[in-house]
């Protein structure tokens, strides 16, 4: 019996997912892989002066690396791509389900950065970093359109990316649904909206908030600014300019603190 087309596309993406690996470079991003225990290493590739700088690193990972001659050191990367000599490939980071990542620590009242359609790697990198500082419990972007793993983003994230969750999900407004359903507020980020993130938060600041940002020019989209709690916006001193998406991130974290 020939199985239905849904099937074979499902069975078709868990072979790819499973066959995935991501080839991160750069002395930092490296050495945090190498040191992260709960990532999948797959080969890694140095020049003699790397491996002399990542020396406890390897020793750490148990990895044979293979040593390369800097003349002779061609990855599997874009050219443009700052490797410092080093890059390691790996299978992305499997961090579990949304509820599991966003019920906080003991505690710890938590915060979620949400992304709609986010898909700059440097903006996601600078987020993670951001989250990570700021004690997000996991930053949850889109399956499909949102920035996947990549040595660009790991560079960026400057070693977050092996700390900070960071999760890709179906259905955005789905996941919404699913926070509010475990307490949490829910709060869309909007230039338009009418009220700030401390005016929202006041007397709630001791409930798990969500922050959900769009991607910069479209913003949010109409769904998900539907699927908020409320429209929230950055208390600014001017009524002109704007920030980027990873430093408004860091600003509402900010703003959002318990």
């Amino acid at each position: 019996m020939k199985k239905p087309k849904w099937v074979v596309e499902k069975e078709q993406a868990k072979r790819a997912a499973a066959a995935e690996t991501v080839w991160l470079f750069g002395l930092h991003a490296v050495r945090d892989a190498l040191e992260n225990p709960a990532r999948v290493k797959l080969q890694l590739m140095v020049t003699p002066n790397a491996q002399a700088k990542l020396e406890e690193a390897i020793a750490a990972s148990g990895m044979e690396p293979q040593v390369v001659d800097p003349r002779k050191f061609k990855p599997p990367l874009d050219p443009q791509s700052v490797h410092q000599g080093a890059v390691l490939e790996v299978k992305p980071l499997d961090w579990g389900p949304v509820a599991e990542c966003c019920m906080g620590r003991e505690g710890v009242v938590p915060r979620v950065v949400l992304l709609d359609r986010v898909t700059d790697p440097h903006n996601v990198g600078a987020i993670l970093r951001s989250a990570e500082v700021f004690g997000a419990s996991a930053v949850i972007g889109m399956r499909h359109h949102s920035a996947p793993e990549t040595g660009a983003l790991a560079k960026t994230a400057s070693g977050a990316l092996e700390r900070q969750p960071y999760l890709r999900v179906r259905n955005l407004a789905d996941t919404i649904k699913e926070l509010q359903n475990m307490g949490y507020l829910v709060l869309g980020l909007d230039g338009e909206a009418e009220i700030t993130i401390e005016a929202a938060l006041e007397g709630k600041r001791d409930r798990p908030v969500a922050l959900v940002l769009g991607a910069e020019g479209p913003g949010l989209r109409q769904k998900t600014k539907e699927a908020c709690d409320a429209l929230v916006k950055i208390d600014f001193a001017a009524g002109f300019g704007s920030l980027n998406v990873s430093n408004a991130a860091a600003v509402a974290l900010y703003a959002a603190k318990p």
